[in-house]
């Protein structure tokens, strides 16, 4: 059996023994004053001793009371300084999760723009492949990819997704204009198993062949994928906004015209109580409006479709 009295007495007799006042402490802690005299009465008959005595209307500690107070009010100062500093610390960090593509290609370039405008937040980037649990991993808002529907949190539409296969111009030169679709199927193509390449030949009208078996270079991540596309070791199929500083520098080129909407798109994420914590409004409003921005500086829709 614990030998520690409730804490909702503790609490009490604590805010009673620091103000001797019980009217002060039922206003501080939203009580009745009815309710402050209960719960000390409570803790006085869970210990077998009187920690106040009551003169008229006042009341003041016993020996026993001034003995145990110190040590109460001490313990109750500590946790109030520890929440107060986590406080502090958690408003102060902005974490951001995110895949390991869309922290190297487009977030990293731009969340300078963000800190800048923001100084008094240190923003930290976590970067993994993983769908994280954003409260285990103290996690303050993610982007995701998919379709909005991640129970327990809210999702902020950011944009549709264009996939497409990029290739360097060398790579097309040494191969030959490539015919269609249906040809670029049996070419050299990274992670071929990508589940982006099923996607995009479905769109395009091309069945797969089961045994078409190749030998193939796979990697794990798109920002390999569209370097090892840039050195000319194959076609690789990439999420095209990503990418639009290399297509426009002629460094990538698309390997067969298409237009394929992906069926995920990118999501603000974050929980429902955490919706108007200021760094996360802040952070969400900002790439809301970075992304309305380029959506706007993209009228085709050839980089960011359209809905």
């Amino acid at each position: 059996m614990s030998s520690l009295p409730p804490l909702s007495a503790v609490r009490v007799f604590e805010a009673a023994a620091r103000l001797e006042n019980f009217t002060a402490a039922a206003r501080e802690l939203g009580m009745t004053q009815a309710a402050v005299s209960y719960q000390v009465k409570l803790l006085e008959e869970r210990l077998g001793l009187s920690l106040f005595q009551r003169a008229g209307r006042k009341v003041v500690l016993t020996d026993k009371g001034r003995e145990i107070a110190p040590v109460v009010i001490r313990a109750f100062d500590q946790m109030r300084q520890g929440f107060a500093a986590l406080a502090q610390d958690h408003a102060s960090v902005l974490t951001i999760s995110c895949t390991n593509s869309f922290a190297h290609l487009w977030l990293a370039p731009r969340i300078g723009a963000f800190q800048m405008t923001h100084a008094d937040l240190a923003v930290r980037i976590q970067a993994d492949d993983a769908v994280v649990d954003l409260a285990r991993d103290g996690v303050d808002i993610a982007i995701r990819g998919g379709r909005g529907d991640w129970p327990g949190l809210e999702a902020r539409l950011l944009t549709h997704n264009r996939i497409a296969p990029l290739c360097s111009p060398g790579w097309l030169a040494r191969h030959g204009p490539v015919a269609d679709a249906a040809a670029l199927h049996a070419m050299p193509r990274l992670s071929p198993d990508d589940m982006w390449w099923h996607e995009w030949f479905a769109a395009m009208g091309v069945e797969a062949d089961p045994g078409d078996v190749r030998a193939a270079i796979a990697l794990d991540s798109q920002v390999m994928e569209g370097r090892a596309a840039m050195a000319g070791q194959g076609v690789a199929i990439v999420n095209l906004f990503l990418w639009k500083a290399e297509v426009e520098a002629g460094l990538l080129v698309e390997a067969v015209p298409s237009y394929v909407r992906e069926r995920a798109s990118y999501w603000a994420v974050y929980p429902p109580h955490a919706r108007n914590v200021p760094k996360v409004k802040a952070f969400r409003d900002w790439i809301s409006a970075q992304f309305a921005a380029e959506i706007a500086a993209d009228p085709d829709g050839r980089y960011l479709p359209r809905q």
